[in-house]
């Protein structure tokens, strides 16, 4: 495993009463380089034990989230599986029970696994039968490239082409899913200040709230048909592994991190752990419908995010990108 000379880790599960069972990761392992390696055993301990006090408690978190939502077994079909989201959720489901259906992208035919095109969303046969829900978060990630005409029109099209197309199949079904959760974003608000925002506050103008609300509306069929819909309209995803924060985390340790332009934009985040809560809340609750605003309690500006990361990170926040490069940039 990773740089590790040797790695030998055994998982157990150890019974201690009929309601209660103990975790217990044994690892083995020795680092490479000889004597030099060994410079580092104090820094690869607090590593490794960092590393499973996280996994245990995401154990934790996704067992007391089933506990609490103990409902009927289903088959879920997910779309974007492989994404930051999707790769999350698909075990944390799978540990509660549910069947998880990860729809896989391929260019042709697929006679082994559930699929579908990407260009043509021609899902392989029996992708869509006996499922109970679909969790839909396929598409382009907004922020990986400039908004040149073309990434726009990239982006549209796989969220709101790709919705559309996946609504009008899940609709002719013989036995259509119950409930279809489409990914959506607190973009559709646009930029309103300090305005406090609900799901029955106005959508903003320009290209990403107009995106947001066709993108919903793509979904008009299903629940036509008479499938649950819920939106879930992200906040910005905060976890280490990617995203948003793991961009910043790079310029962050090295000392670089620092406000972006006036710093007063509001941050309405929320956790990945939260986003995978949400999505099993929404799946469980049969009385939710419509949108959902999915961040965090408080919101924070840009200025504040950066300070407390800084102070977590143990680096300073002094470097400022200004307004003008970044408009350039985007």
């Amino acid at each position: 495993m990773g740089p590790f000379a040797t790695w030998e880790h055994r998982h157990c599960f150890n019974r201690k009463s009929d309601e209660t069972t103990e975790l217990v990761d044994q690892v083995q392992y020795k680092l490479p380089f000889g004597w030099v390696g060994q410079l580092g055993t104090e820094y690869a301990r607090g590593e490794i034990e960092r590393l499973f006090a996280y996994r245990h408690r995401v154990t934790a978190l996704d067992i007391g989230w089933h506990q609490r939502y103990q409902g009927q077994k289903m088959r879920v079909a997910i779309t974007g599986s492989t994404g930051l989201i999707g790769a999350a959720l698909c075990p944390s489901l799978e540990s509660g029970g549910p069947i998880v259906v990860p729809l896989r992208r391929t260019s042709g035919k697929s006679d082994d696994a559930p699929s579908w095109n990407p260009t043509s969303w021609i899902f392989s046969e029996g992708a869509l039968q006996e499922v109970g829900a679909v969790v839909h978060l396929a598409g382009e990630n907004i922020a990986a490239r400039r908004w040149t005409t073309a990434q726009k029109t990239k982006i549209q099209d796989s969220r709101v082409e790709s919705t559309s197309r996946l609504c009008q199949a899940l609709s002719q079904l013989a036995k259509p899913p119950k409930t279809l959760i489409v990914a959506s974003a607190i973009g559709l608000y646009g930029d309103r200040g300090d305005e406090h925002l609900t799901e029955s506050s106005e959508p903003g103008s320009g290209f990403l709230p107009e995106l947001c609300q066709a993108w919903e509306a793509a979904c008009e069929p299903d629940r036509a048909a008479g499938i649950r819909v819920v939106h879930l309209r992200l906040g910005i995803v905060i976890t280490p592994t990617g995203g948003a924060l793991g961009q910043m985390l790079t310029p962050f340790r090295i000392g670089l991190g620092g406000p972006m332009g006036s710093g007063r934009q509001y941050m309405s985040w929320v956790t990945l752990d939260d986003v995978i809560a949400s999505v099993l809340h929404a799946l469980q609750t049969k009385t939710l419908t419509g949108p959902v605003n999915v961040v965090a309690p408080t919101a924070v500006t840009n200025a504040e995010f950066t300070k407390i990361l800084g102070h977590v990170l143990s680096r300073p926040t002094v470097f400022t990108i200004p307004s003008l490069a970044l408009r350039r940039m985007f």
